[in-house]
């Protein structure tokens, strides 16, 4: 699964993927992302890239704008055509792209839970695939969110989740395919990102908590401190 994140939103990322137009604002950075928190999205709309910002954990646009009973901040690549709050996503090509510097797994350790930062090995920025959708309430306000997609872990991300689960990774040069191509083309990126591309450490435990915030939480840690 993906459950917390690292992302930014700078001229860097702008250029990174290649916005037409963006409402993010400047300089910001979020080095411990939770679900249900506004996140920043790259999406394709009306012929322009654009970035914006989303609740992350999905509303169907039939949810009238409540947040459904069960979580939606992953859909598995397994289900996201048959899946009742992601198929019409998918299904209309709602794809988009929540940019991301790393994301956080937890290892089951004799004496707890030991969460380490995974990113890619030159820690360049890269997207994590999503779906998003448009929800109206009964007010007649609408609001964006987002999901993001997982799959079988590969081999590194594997040693350190103990459900075996990742998010889908893109690089930003994959993220066109992702964001413009076919669903076919899409799909195709849906795979495990390779292994030898990939970097993980560990890092402090105040992670845990998303109340804690700052670029020290990417600071490597050694394991069992």
């Amino acid at each position: 699964m993906c459950g917390r994140f690292v992302s930014k939103t700078d001229a860097e990322i702008e250029r990174a993927f290649a916005l037409t137009r963006s409402q993010w604002q400047k300089d910001w950075a979020g080095f411990n992302l939770a679900p249900s928190m506004p996140v920043p999205v790259v999406r394709n709309l009306d012929g322009e890239r654009e970035g914006v910002i989303m609740r992350w954990g999905l509303i169907p646009f039939w949810a009238r704008g409540v947040p459904p009973g069960y979580s939606t901040i992953n859909a598995r690549v397994e289900t996201i055509e048959t899946a009742a709050s992601f198929r019409g996503p998918w299904k209309r090509g709602q794809r988009c792209v929540i940019p991301a510097l790393g994301f956080y797994e937890w290892q089951q350790l004799a004496e707890g839970k030991q969460p380490w930062f995974i990113r890619m090995a030159g820690g360049e920025p890269f997207g994590l695939a999503g779906l998003w959708d448009r929800s109206a309430g009964s007010d007649g306000e609408s609001v964006d969110s987002c999901t993001i997609i997982t799959m079988p872990a590969n081999s590194l991300v594997a040693g350190i989740h103990a459900k075996g689960r990742m998010p889908g990774m893109l690089t930003t040069e994959a993220c066109s395919a992702w964001l413009e191509g076919t669903a076919a083309q899409a799909r195709a990126l849906l795979v495990p990102f390779p292994t030898h591309q990939m970097k993980a450490y560990p890092v402090s435990t105040r992670v845990n908590s998303p109340r804690n915030d700052g670029p020290d939480l990417l600071e490597r840690v050694e394991v069992g401190n």
